[in-house]
């Protein structure tokens, strides 16, 4: 008797993952308090922004910002301060980091190092 054992490969789709920096309206600075807190640094000479990391394009993050973007579990997807300031994507300042794919660790880290480099050079900005 010869018994077949099936064996079935699962290939784990490898998902590519981008940061990006919105615009943020400079209300953000006066209205909203934990903004103002964590931009002692910012002298209101250059814009507020906000970075973070997405497996979507950046312009359809952007969008699930806008909206108030809810996914099927349940969960809300947007983050408030873009949905209420967000204007548009400043692709000036991510394209050149999105050259090389990155993971999802590595997108986080470099989010974080993105964020901490805009905040040096005087932007006030918000990233999780």
């Amino acid at each position: 008797m010869v018994i077949f054992e099936c064996r079935k490969k699962y290939v784990v789709p490898k998902v590519n993952y981008q940061v990006y920096v919105v615009e943020l309206s400079k209300r953000v600075f006066n209205e909203n308090t934990k903004f103002r807190a964590a931009n002692p640094q910012f002298n209101g000479v250059l814009e507020c922004l906000y970075v973070g990391m997405t497996s979507k394009t950046p312009k359809e993050r952007l969008q699930q910002h806008k909206t108030g973007y809810i996914n099927k579990k349940g969960h809300k997807l947007s983050a408030n301060i873009v949905e209420k300031y967000g204007i548009y994507l400043r692709p000036s300042l991510y394209n050149h980091i999105n050259q090389q794919p990155m993971n999802r660790e590595q997108a986080l880290k470099m989010e974080e190092k993105l964020a901490w480099h805009l905040r040096k050079q005087g932007y006030a900005v918000w990233f999780n």
